[in-house]
């Protein structure tokens, strides 16, 4: 039977400054743990802790720039882009950029803080 999701859940976020993070679906709005679903709003100047997350993660930025680091590369991802990470590779996400950015986050198996695996 379907599961109609009425409203997303405001998800305390890790960084610099107040990012907003409304799951849709996901551990906490919809106890799903297979995959996790959620929109995105962080501020211009917001970069969180570098991580090594134990899940995929689809991001599709709606509006602004999503700035996506590796060891390896830095990615600036713009509206109407995407950019797929994969589990076991460190990375960390920044909106440098004045006007911020607004992005779709979605995680294979469904994000949780124990297995982000932020750095100290």
């Amino acid at each position: 039977m379907p599961k109609k999701i009425k409203n997303p859940t405001r998800i305390e976020a890790t960084g610099n400054k107040p990012k907003i993070i409304d799951e849709f679906i996901g551990r906490v709005n919809s106890s799903t743990e297979q995959i996790s679903i959620a929109k995105m709003k962080s501020p211009a100047g917001w970069q969180e802790p570098g991580q090594t997350p134990e899940f995929d993660e689809y991001t599709i930025v709606l509006n602004g720039m999503l700035r996506v680091e590796t060891k390896d590369k830095t990615y600036d991802v713009n509206a109407g882009e995407a950019i797929i990470t994969y589990k076991g590779e460190w990375i960390r996400y920044s909106t440098p950029n004045a006007e911020g950015a607004e992005y779709i986050a979605v995680c294979v198996p469904a994000f949780s803080p124990e297995t982000v695996n932020r750095d100290d």
